[in-house]
Parts: C-alpha cells; sequence; structure tokens
C-alpha cells in the first residue's frame, strides 16, 4: 500500500492501524538518521518517539505537495538540528557560513573529485572538516536529497544551499589534498 493511501486512510477514519504502517515502514530510518546526528543511542530512541508523535499530531497538515518520505526525512532532520542546537546552547548554528560568505569566483569542484576519494580517506576527510559542512555534503551525497528540499530544511534559498555545498567540497578537496596529497587526474 502505497505511503498517500495510508495517509488517507487515516485521515478518514482515524485508524491506528494505518498509523501503524507508516511507522513499522520508517521508523528504523527515522532512528538510523537520528542515531548519525545524535550519536547516542538512548537519545536516538528518545527522538524517535517524539518525531513520531510529531508526525502523528501533524499528519493531517500533509498535503502530497512532496513525496511523504521526504517529509518524514525533514521533520527528523530539524528535529535533530534542534536538539544539537540547545545542546550547544547555540543560536545560530550555521554562523560561519553568514560571518565567511563562500568566494563566488572561486572554480567549482566537480563532484567526481569527492566521489573518487577512497572510502576509508573520505572518512578522515569527513572528520576533519566542519560539522556543517560534513552535514551538508553527507544530505546531498550519502542521503541524495535534492538542493531544493535542503533548501526547505535549513529554510535558505536554492542558491545559498549551492554556494554552501560548491565551499565544503573546496574544503574537504583542500583537506584531502593536506592528509593523502593531490592526486592528478588521468
Amino acid at each position: 500500500m502505497e505511503d498517500l493511501a495510508i495517509i488517507s486512510a487515516y485521515k478518514e477514519r482515524r485508524d491506528a492501524t494505518c498509523f501503524r504502517l507508516l511507522y513499522d515502514r520508517y521508523a528504523a530510518k527515522i532512528y538510523g538518521k537520528a542515531l548519525t546526528m545524535l550519536k547516542k543511542e538512548a537519545s536516538a530512541k528518545d527522538a524517535t518517539q517524539e518525531i513520531f508523535t510529531k508526525i502523528f499530531l501533524s499528519l493531517g497538515k500533509f498535503h502530497g505537495q512532496s513525496k511523504f518520505s521526504t517529509w518524514v526525512y525533514s521533520v527528523t532532520y530539524n528535529y535533530c538540528i534542534d536538539l544539537i542546537r540547545k545542546e550547544k546552547r547555540s543560536r545560530d548554528i550555521f554562523a560561519d557560513e553568514v560571518e565567511n560568505p563562500p568566494d563566488i569566483e572561486a572554480e567549482e569542484v566537480p563532484d567526481t573529485a569527492l566521489m573518487n576519494i577512497k572510502v576509508n580517506e573520505l572518512r578522515q576527510v569527513l572528520r576533519n572538516i566542519s560539522e556543517t559542512d560534513r552535514r551538508l555534503l553527507l544530505l546531498k551525497y550519502k542521503d541524495g536529497i535534492k538542493i531544493k528540499e535542503i533548501a526547505k530544511m535549513y529554510d535558505k534559498n536554492e542558491s545559498a544551499i549551492k554556494m554552501q555545498l560548491k565551499r565544503a567540497k573546496e574544503k574537504a578537496k583542500r583537506k584531502h589534498e593536506e592528509l593523502f596529497g593531490s592526486e592528478k587526474d588521468e
């Protein structure tokens, strides 16, 4: 049964079985994302329950303008970001992007530059760049989220996200060269 059909049935009948189907379908994905972001099992379990409460209470507001999985991902991501912000007592986790705007004239780093990095090297590079850059690159390249959706998640316009991605790729490439030396394209 498709997500939209389940949601429609739930809205019409308020049948708990419909919501249970959605829970069974998305609980592991939400937990996995929460664990990746929050780094603690207990926090991820609590977050998963809280996120499903938010989804349950907001399901009537979902109108199918995006895929349900994207909406769930957005709710999950935003909830986890809010928790991280509270823990760090930081009003603006992305302040460095405002204080240091990207250099528009810089040469674009092609996606292939990141794709050609060996997995172990990539892990080390990601550990050595800022949390903001790491999150953005993982959203785009690991999770496959489109720029338009990332912009909604960050409440920014698409060009701002493109610039942040460009800058993050440049930093990752520089860090790779610093750690592993420069490799010329064949």
